[in-house]
């Protein structure tokens, strides 16, 4: 058996699977609040304590973590945990643990998604053998690339999500003054995220919201979409909007870096939870207009990513690798 993890900044989703060929079975599945623990291992131990899960084999375990992992070792970016591969195998006696960070780990689970899991923004026409790249907001953005390299895709991480905001307008010039003024730099995780949106809200409110949202609740995002949704606040709506087009934007920038001639997909929580904000034509204007490239960028297949397990299939696939490796299946 395998264990797979998907570290983020709000939850945490524990798998293990059956490693089958091409696309692993998950047999168990939880969810955990990510601050109700100390560290991965007392979050780990309690998955283990599961009755449906107690006294399982595990030859080999991946965890995607929100942050860079360097080597063996990971510092979260929105949470104040450190991760250590080796501690975690001496504390569990499994031979095999590695990290990714956790859009390096989706992206190992792109290549397996069916076409269900996902929704065609712009068909476009794919290039064989042509780069993918992925992108995805939630408490944090994170950005990964997958080359194709001799029959098959690598993917590659990116802590591309705390690059310098580019202003495009004469509104968004406002925002990255606001959001420098507050922050000292504006990076493009202060626009595109869920604490990304509350700084975008601020913005757009010269008075009070008409929704009368709380904007320190930690569920203040989802309430700012579902009032911009329904249109009950303009301001909530400037808000959706300036936030759906930096991620248009932030997507074709990505596009371009890496030439994702296969595709750009999009993952994280927050895009299907709005999916009627991306299929307005907002997002793909600001993905496209990019002169003298446009071209390319209408050619791309652009894909928003429904499986909200993806990051945790991503590692599961990356972790029964390493086992077929290990017994030269």
């Amino acid at each position: 058996m395998i264990l797979a993890g998907d570290i983020g900044g709000t939850r945490t989703r524990l798998g293990l699977f059956d490693p089958v060929p091409a696309r692993p079975r998950p047999l168990a599945v939880r969810v955990f609040v990510t601050l109700d623990f100390d560290d991965l291992t007392t979050m780990v131990a309690a998955f283990l304590e599961d009755g449906a899960i107690k006294g399982a084999s595990i030859e080999s375990a991946c965890f995607g973590v929100a942050g860079p992992a360097i080597g063996d070792v990971a510092q979260l970016t929105n949470v104040p945990w450190r991760v250590d591969a080796r501690r975690v195998a001496t504390t569990f006696k499994w031979p095999r643990v590695s990290l990714l960070n956790d859009l390096q780990a989706m992206a190992y689970g792109v290549p397996v998604l069916h076409a269900a899991e996902v929704h065609v923004l712009q068909q476009g026409q794919a290039v064989a053998g042509g780069n993918l790249a992925l992108i995805a907001a939630g408490t944090g953005l994170g950005e990964a690339l997958l080359q194709y390299v001799d029959g098959r895709f690598i993917p590659s991480p990116s802590e591309g999500g705390h690059a310098d905001f580019a202003a495009r307008t004469e509104r968004e010039i406002v925002l990255l003054r606001d959001l420098i003024q507050r922050y000292g730099r504006a990076d493009v995780e202060h626009v595109v995220s869920g604490p990304g949106l509350v700084n975008v809200h601020r913005v757009t409110h010269g008075g009070p919201c008409a929704a009368l949202i709380d904007l320190q609740d930690p569920g203040a995002p989802a309430v700012i979409s579902a009032s911009a949704l329904a249109r009950r606040c303009d301001g909530c709506v400037e808000a959706l909007e300036l936030f759906v087009e930096a991620y248009g934007a932030e997507a074709g920038n990505l596009a371009l870096r890496t030439v994702a001639t296969g595709g750009v997909f999009i993952g994280g929580g927050i895009a299907p939870k709005i999916l009627p904000a991306f299929t307005d034509g907002r997002f793909l204007r600001a993905f496209r207009e990019k002169s003298p490239l446009e071209p390319l960028l209408e050619a791309m297949p652009v894909n928003v990513i429904l499986n909200a397990e993806a990051g945790l299939l991503g590692a599961a696939v990356y972790a029964a690798g390493e086992q077929r490796r290990y017994h030269g299946w």
